[in-house]
């Protein structure tokens, strides 16, 4: 585990939740963008989740 769990200022497409995610478990944001998209696929609420993500983290500062 990296780090605390923000939405970085830089590398982000949209919201920067994927990346956020992705520094806070070390791990590539473009590895945590294909496992959302493919996530996706499935039944679910996987785009509910983002949003409150984007909602609930916090932007670095």
């Amino acid at each position: 585990m990296a780090s605390s769990l923000v939405r970085p200022s830089h590398d982000r497409w949209i919201g920067g939740v994927c990346s956020g995610l992705a520094r806070r478990f070390g791990i590539s944001s473009n590895t945590m963008r294909l496992i959302f998209v493919i996530s996706c696929l499935l039944p679910g609420p996987q785009f509910l989740i983002y949003i409150a993500l984007w909602i609930l983290m916090p932007a670095e500062r």
